[in-house]
């Protein structure tokens, strides 16, 4: 097992690729500590899965972009697990689309709070338990192309997100990795919401494998980029998108 004996924290683990990645985690021996907001229904049925299998989970609601809830949830996973090893810096949305000239200061704060401060701040608030290890964060083709149609406050966070990978991998090696993925068109619900049916019809057509991404396919990397199978990367943002951007 790739991750056997590591303990994980997955923020916004309650659906989508939180999700997929909270039990691939699980399937190859980590213990995982699970995060989220509002999908406590996924994080509750990953949770009593992942145990009925034997393996090692709780579930805990909280807000990342509070530090009391940041707090709570490493303070919970080290009494239960005894420390962290991984980091997966999941949370973040897009929260609305909105042209500049009409984006309100609460607007531009609430969604840089969720895609950036929170990674921050359970960074910070995780690196007092980890001697080594690895930390993987969310961030986006948005970061890497400017995003869709008015978005651009989303792809300047998750740009944000990409520079801190870079940072934070000088700064703790060579003990702890950093690394980021740069998702594009991925089967979840944040394109439910953000993405009318005939984008994603046209993003099939388009790329060069004809389908959009999994939520497994995006899970299958960030377990590469969190077990030692990548023990000589760190700094990169790397793209899943189906090769509809080379970078």
């Amino acid at each position: 097992m790739k991750l056997a004996g590591k303990r994980a924290i997955v923020t916004g683990g309650g659906r989508d690729i939180g999700l997929a990645v909270a039990k691939k985690f699980a399937s190859e021996g980590a213990a995982v500590a699970i995060n989220f907001f509002s999908s406590g229904a996924g994080a509750d049925a990953a949770v009593a899965e992942i145990t009925g299998a034997g393996g090692k989970a709780f579930a805990l609601q909280g807000d990342m972009t509070k530090q009391s809830d940041v707090d709570a949830l490493v303070a919970k996973t080290v009494e239960t697990f005894g420390g962290i090893d991984v980091l997966v810096n999941n949370t973040g949305g897009l929260i609305e689309r909105k042209p500049i000239a009409e984006m309100s200061d609460d607007l531009w704060d609430t969604v840089m709070d969720v895609n950036l401060t929170s990674t921050f701040r359970i960074t910070r608030a995780s690196l007092a338990h980890m001697s080594s290890g690895a930390i993987v964060n969310l961030a986006s083709q948005a970061g890497r192309d400017g995003g869709g149609p008015v978005a651009v406050a989303y792809a300047t966070s998750k740009g944000a997100v990409m520079t801190m990978t870079r940072g934070l991998a000088k700064e703790l090696g060579p003990d702890i990795r950093v690394n980021a993925l740069c998702p594009g068109m991925i089967d979840t619900d944040f394109h439910n919401v953000h993405t009318p049916d005939a984008g994603r019809r046209g993003f099939e057509a388009a790329a060069p494998m004809k389908r959009q991404g999994h939520t497994d396919d995006t899970a299958n990397l960030v377990l590469f980029l969190a077990c030692d199978d990548s023990a000589f990367i760190t700094g990169t943002n790397i793209d899943i998108n189906g090769g509809m951007l080379f970078s």
